[in-house]
């Protein structure tokens, strides 16, 4: 059966509530989350509850680690929504399930290995049985970013990061979609067909960006996700209600605006 990978919710619960309803309509029956469930977004609480439910497993963020412990090099917008957001898990009775989220995020791995699903029909994967998986990138798995201008600005630092590669490997972070390989390449979806899909190769390295759920940012306003096949992964985009999300920011004055009107353009 094939897995969903899912990162960067952001406390969006309508854009997860709409990724969840897509995974569930194409029978799909494992998820697993690469981090960043929380930060700049109006339902944390909800969040957290979700991943926790349907998810087998998730992975530490840079603004879960900052809720969490302290919102060290954001921005000021990130960091008064970290506060915020820090302020309502507090605030959360401990019959509602409030000390378990912080023990929850308190709980979160840095890496992970995820088993590729079982080939369909009994052929073969190849070489790869697994995929590393980390919030941001295999090299420093909890706030290092991989552009995709890192392929032309600075090479020897994505071959430095696939020295820390086996055959596959999973990340968010960036909030963009798509796939690089160790020729030193990017593939954004658009590249990859109708629907996008990219085939897993024995002669090669690849790391895969699942894109944002909640906060997308490449261009593409829809929910994006991931789904890992035995022989190959294939990116999802969803459409969800943004001007829920966006009015529900704007009507909590710790949120700067700009984190509601960034959702209408993917950025």
């Amino acid at each position: 059966m094939p897995t969903a990978v899912i990162s960067d919710i952001h406390g969006n619960a309508v854009a997860l509530r709409a990724v969840l309803a897509d995974i569930d309509a194409r029978g799909i029956e494992r998820t697993i989350c690469l981090g960043d469930i929380i930060g700049y977004g109006p339902d944390p609480l909800e969040c957290i509850d979700l991943v926790r439910e349907r998810c087998a497993w998730g992975l530490m963020g840079n603004h879960d680690f900052g809720v969490l412990y302290e919102p060290t090099n954001f921005n000021q917008s990130a960091e008064s929504a970290a506060h915020w957001t820090r302020e309502q898990l507090d605030a959360a009775p401990i019959d509602e399930g409030g000390s378990n989220r912080l023990d929850f995020l308190g709980r979160l791995q840095v890496r992970q290995f995820e088993q590729l699903p079982a080939p369909e029909g009994g052929s073969s994967n190849g070489s790869a049985t697994h995929a590393l998986c980390v919030h941001a990138s295999p090299r420093r798995p909890v706030n290092e970013y991989i552009f995709p201008d890192d392929i032309h600005a600075d090479p020897e630092k994505i071959r430095s990061i696939f020295n820390r590669v086996d055959r596959i490997s999973f990340c968010g972070h960036t909030h963009v979609p798509g796939v690089f390989t160790d020729d030193i390449e990017f593939f954004g979806p658009g590249e990859l067909g109708d629907p996008p899909v990219y085939r897993f190769s024995d002669d090669e390295k690849i790391i895969i960006n699942c894109g944002s759920v909640g906060q997308p940012r490449d261009r593409d306003p829809r929910a994006s996700y991931a789904i890992l096949y035995a022989d190959r992964v294939e990116f999802v985009r969803v459409e969800y209600d943004i001007a829920t999300t966006a009015n529900r920011i704007k009507s909590i004055p710790e949120l700067h605006d700009w984190l509601g009107d960034r959702l209408f353009e993917g950025r």
